[in-house]
């Protein structure tokens, strides 16, 4: 790992040696995340990190206001600077040549061929889209030999909100310039499927000049910032959706690039939504403080991500006490709102060192979910996270691209140790965690009431796809509501919508819409379905290994004839697929999971949280499509003969473990269990 800038003379001499061994892991190993995997029983080999912290006698930190001075013997940690100097990593060069993610893509986006270059492409990424081929011929937009470029756009949507004025606009752009649907994410913002590379700079535009965005979609940045989608009026929940657009300002990448190729160097004919109603935060100046301690870089353009942006991705979650609407514990970091007994503002609860993706057969990557860090007052908060940021920035490993996300810096170093690399950043020390509600989970769907004499209405959607098909208009029904009643919307981070601030005069006029539309009532619709989530997959993903969207429906279906047949016809289960390990649909937090590993294929994994606060295990390879039954039907089984008294899918298989299934299924006789 690169050193932090450490010219300042309030820096110590201080190193961390991370020592690495390869050593099996045991039973009764407890590493943090929870990361003791097995596989059909079999223990694997995981990298035992430990880490050794020398401390220099240099005079302490200086307090840069707030919090408490960090004394003498509480120094902040550096990590040691390789001894020799290694080569740059390509991808990590390309964003130094990039000139700020201006080319290659600029000059790729030009030419006459219908894709762009390798290189043009991860620079892409930066602006919200990415280039995908179809891999089958009914889904291909162009024609002619070789691959059949088109491209995905990702919507950047803080809090996940949406104004009527955007909706119809992508609608528009949609049926216009893309594939005919929208696909709503698991990062509460929509996508655009099918967009031709000579259309790109029309779409982008038009999203820019109505005061949204696309940049910071996608790319080793922090990403859209997600919070609980619930617009309940109460000082909690609007905090949330404050501060979520004021993180999303606070990170936003400032390269000039972004208007320079969509806008002709042009301004945008409206500033960002989100900017607007956050202005009196004065985020710029956040932004651009300094205090001396190695956040800010000595960079005009970038002051927070410098030349090189971060090592990966980053994700940042905000939600109120007990609301786990989000999974919070899979972002990068993680803020809870924490108000006083009048409803003000007191600060913040902060998790970090969450995250999803992994690879197949490589132990060194691995799903976890966040560690609990601390407390951080209001006046703080903006400071704290752009340290947090920092150390990312400074001390991922940007050698090894699949351990660049934060979760494996949190990991290797400990939570102790990296609250203290942030507080080296800071000079002042991070308040104990607080004390707060238990976490549930709930999708919000169906009617609400606001709380301010609105209501809202949660309108589920099927692994988040937005179409026309048949008797079912959902695309149309969402375009009616919107032109009739300028509804606002909010994108749920389970792939579905909710309309807020609906006059009670109008919710008989949205349920007639959506029925009219063929589209069902909330109370029709399977509780595992509106629990599940799938990745797009097959046929654009370039990553997928097998089916997910498509083909979870059917895996749904067949879960409930299962349990219908045990005697078990009112159990939920929180299910999740996807078609590859990178686990966009957060597969690893899921009650039950089926996760691609090759043609037709799944991992299946086990022990995830009905509420979302740990990760699973996994406990199946290779589980072919026509054994879902034959094995599921024996865990189930045990399920109905070992449970406690209210105890939930995902609690039990955590409980009893996967050897203790294993051996039950192996004596297991088929049809001999009913609840």
């Amino acid at each position: 790992v690169s050193n932090r800038p450490s010219s300042n003379s309030r820096y110590h001499d201080t190193l961390l040696f991370v020592v690495v061994t390869d050593t099996p892991a045991r039973q009764s190993d407890k590493l943090t995340g929870g990361n003791i995997y097995r596989t059909a029983g079999r223990k694997m080999k995981l990298q035992a990190a430990t880490a050794c912290l020398l401390l220099g006698s240099a005079a302490a930190f200086s307090p840069s206001g707030g919090g408490r001075a960090l004394s003498s013997t509480r120094l902040g940690v550096q990590l040691e600077a390789p001894k020799t100097k290694k080569k740059i990593p390509k991808i990590e060069q390309l964003k130094i040549d990039s000139h700020y993610l201006t080319e290659p893509l600029k000059e790729q986006l030009a030419t006459e061929e219908i894709g762009i270059s390798k290189d043009a492409y991860q620079i892409l990424k930066y602006h919200g889209s990415y280039q995908q081929t179809a891999r089958e011929k009914s889904v291909r937009r162009t024609d002619g030999p070789g691959k059949d470029f088109q491209f995905m756009l990702r919507l950047k949507q803080p809090a996940g909100e949406l104004p009527p004025e955007l909706y119809r606009l992508i609608d528009d752009l949609s049926a216009q310039h893309g594939q005919g649907d929208l696909r709503a994410t698991t990062c509460q913002c929509f996508q655009i499927h099918g967009i031709l590379k000579g259309d790109l700079k029309t779409v982008i535009s038009s999203i820019m000049d109505i005061g949204s965005s696309t940049v910071g979609a996608c790319g080793d940045v922090s990403r859209n910032v997600m919070t609980t989608p619930a617009p309940f009026d109460t000082p909690e929940y609007n905090y949330a959706r404050e501060y979520s657009k004021v993180f999303a300002q606070l990170f936003r990448p400032m390269s000039p690039a972004f208007g320079q190729i969509w806008l002709d160097g042009e301004k945008a004919a409206t500033v960002e939504t989100w900017a607007k109603e956050v202005a009196h935060h004065d985020v710029d100046a956040a932004m651009l403080k300094d205090t001396g301690l190695g956040i800010i870089v000595p960079d005009a353009t970038e002051p927070i991500y410098g030349t090189r942006y971060l090592p990966r991705k980053f994700k940042i979650g905000v939600t109120v006490p007990g609301d786990n609407s989000l999974d919070i514990y899979t972002n990068d970091i993680g803020c809870v709102v924490i108000t006083n007994d009048k409803g003000e503002l007191e600060g913040f609860n902060v998790m970090v060192g969450g995250g999803m993706g992994r690879t197949h057969n490589k132990e060194t990557t691995f799903a976890r979910a966040a560690d609990h860090m601390g407390f951080v007052p209001k006046d703080q908060i903006m400071e704290v996270m752009k340290a947090i940021v920092a150390a990312q920035r400074d001390h991922g490993n940007r050698d090894v691209r699949a351990n660049a996300r934060m979760k494996y810096l949190v990991h290797t170093l400990g939570i102790d140790n990296f609250k203290r690399l942030v507080e080296s950043y800071l000079g002042f020390e991070i308040q104990p965690w607080r004390a707060m509600a238990d976490w549930k989970y709930s999708d919000w769907m169906g009617w609400w009431e606001q709380g301010d004499g609105k209501l809202f209405y949660g309108q589920h959607v099927d692994n988040g796809r937005v179409k026309d098909e048949g008797d079912f208009r959902l695309k149309s029904a969402l375009r009616a509501i919107v032109d009739k009643y300028n509804t606002h919307m909010i994108m749920s981070p389970t792939q579905s919508i909710i309309f807020r601030d609906v006059d009670p005069k109008d919710k008989d006029g949205i349920d007639k819409i959506l029925a009219d539309h063929g589209i069902k009532p909330i109370e029709e619709i399977d509780p595992n379905a509106r629990l599940a989530m799938a990745c797009p997959a097959l046929p654009l993903c370039g990553l997928a290994q097998t089916e997910a969207e498509r083909i979870m429906p059917s895996y749904i279906e067949r879960m409930r004839a299962l349990l219908d047949r045990m005697d078990l016809p009112g159990e939920e289960i929180l299910m999740r697929m996807t078609g590859c390990p990178n686990g966009c649909a957060r597969p690893y937090m899921a009650e039950l999971a089926f996760v691609g590993d090759g043609a037709n294929t799944y991992q299946v994994w086990l022990g995830g949280s009905p509420v979302l606060t740990r990760t699973a295990y996994p406990y199946m390879a290779k589980m072919k499509n026509d054994d879902l039954e034959k094995t599921m039907e024996p865990i189930l089984a045990m399920f109905v003969e070992q449970r406690g008294e209210f105890e939930a899918f995902g609690d039990f298989t955590h409980r009893v473990g996967a050897e203790a299934i294993e051996k039950y299924s192996a004596a297991y006789a088929p049809g001999s269990v009913f609840a």
